[in-house]
């Protein structure tokens, strides 16, 4: 099992590529199946979780092909020509939350769909109890049998007002592609609003689909027989982007995000400032750096879009264990997203955790350590609090990191950082 080493203590200084948004490109990925005819999707990160949805993919039917395209990134065709198989299974859906998006647009397409209940991450139970309720609003019928939803549309998905309880993302996004060829208009009130949202919004609207109000919070879809082919570009990942912001401040460095936008993290952005961050456009994308000698510990609660986002919270925990005073980070969306706490004490960092949220009291340093990989994000956060640590830290169980960040050694080692794969246990 692959590890990564650090030497911290380093500022990180030059430019790095922000890629594709993950959290973009597996719905716009999943939405090839809503077409007869291709999908081609530019700027897609080469990342294990891709890797994985075109695993299923292929395993439904639509053959795909990746290229690399110099002046748009790694381009991707997926042909949705023949849906061969309705049943994603839990040997694929298992490795990844995000392959529940092939159950709208299967449902939508075939009338019926078998999909293994997901895995991924193990940050909270992150239940797919709002998809189903919305696919039973648009006429489906829905059964839990051995591990499986299956479902099925007898008469077909028929347009209706779904009005979510909660804000999700991924319901949301399986619901937009179900009602994008259901009969009539669906409406869905208290929508997610992420970037990423409007991002397969766009793609929907490029193959044909009549979608009303993308980055508001109700949404009008009206259905079509049948969508065609696109082209699209997924955005760029604002994750990665706020990761390698804080990156630059905590080493005490200077980087350029090529391609990244404030615009599409502005809750992020106006927390990072007030924590001694430096945000500023160039024309090439964003340069990012410390205001300041030091960082001044600021708090923060998460929030769906426009608020600050959950998977930046790991990140911004590790920033400030090194800042001035103290901040208190709130969790509200996940209940298990502080299992990188206890790692970052092994480095010496100061929080005490009750409940929802964390008390972080800044330290002058860190100090290198040993420590253990949890989760997508505790991975990264792990990384930016050695990449400040004195001394070496080793970071167990990196393939967390291999599903959400594309080439992180080789990006930061370009930037000054002293960084290393080590393979196996060794």
């Amino acid at each position: 099992m692959d590890r990564i080493w650090i030497k911290g203590g380093r500022p990180l200084q030059g430019a790095i590529q922000i890629s594709g948004a993950k959290n973009a490109a597996l719905p716009l990925m999943a939405a090839a199946i809503l077409s007869e005819e291709p999908l081609t999707l530019r700027n897609m990160p080469d990342l294990q979780d891709i890797r994985t949805m075109v695993a299923l993919l292929e395993r439904l039917g639509l053959p795909t092909t990746v290229e690399e395209d110099e002046a748009h990134g790694r381009l991707m065709r997926l042909d949705g020509a023949t849906i061969a198989d309705t049943c994603a299974p839990y040997d694929l859906v298992r490795k990844m939350r995000a392959s529940i998006l092939v159950l709208g647009p299967l449902l939508a397409r075939e009338g019926n769909a078998a999909v293994s209940l997901p895995g991924g991450c193990a940050i909270g139970t992150r239940p797919v109890d709002l998809h189903l309720m919305g696919l039973e609003t648009l006429g489906a019928e829905i059964a839990l049998q051995e591990g499986y939803i299956h479902a099925t549309a007898p008469k077909g998905l028929i347009g209706a007002e779904v009005v979510f309880p909660k804000i999700s993302v991924g319901a949301t996004e399986n619901l937009m592609m179900a009602a994008s060829l259901a009969r009539g208009t669906t409406r869905l009130v208290n929508a997610a609003r992420e970037p990423e949202i409007v991002d397969l919004g766009r793609c929907l609207q490029a193959m044909g689909a009549k979608i009303e109000g993308l980055g508001k919070d109700t949404l009008e879809i009206e259905g079509v027989p049948r969508l065609h082919a696109a082209d699209h570009a997924v955005v760029a990942d604002r994750i990665e982007t706020g990761t390698y912001a804080m990156a630059a401040a905590i080493t005490g460095g200077e980087l350029e995000l090529l391609g990244g936008r404030i615009d599409d993290m502005q809750a992020a952005a106006d927390i990072l400032e007030r924590g001694g961050l430096s945000l500023t456009a160039s024309n090439r994308g964003l340069v990012a750096r410390r205001a300041n000698e030091r960082l001044v510990g600021t708090d923060v609660m998460t929030a769906p879009f426009p608020g600050f986002p959950t998977d930046l919270q790991a990140q911004y925990m590790a920033l400030m264990t090194t800042a001035g005073g103290a901040a208190m980070i709130t969790e509200t969306i996940f209940e298990n997203r502080f299992m990188h706490v206890p790692e970052l004490i092994r480095m010496s960092a100061d929080i005490t955790v009750h409940t929802a949220s964390a008390l972080v009291r800044g330290r002058e340093r860190l100090t290198g350590a040993q420590v253990m990989a949890t989760d997508l994000r505790a991975s990264i956060s792990l990384l930016l609090a050695a990449l400040a640590a004195e001394g070496e830290t080793t970071i167990n169980r990196v393939y967390h990191l291999d599903r959400g960040y594309e080439k992180v050694e080789a990006k930061l080692a370009a930037c000054g950082a002293e960084i290393r794969r080590l393979s196996g246990n060794g």
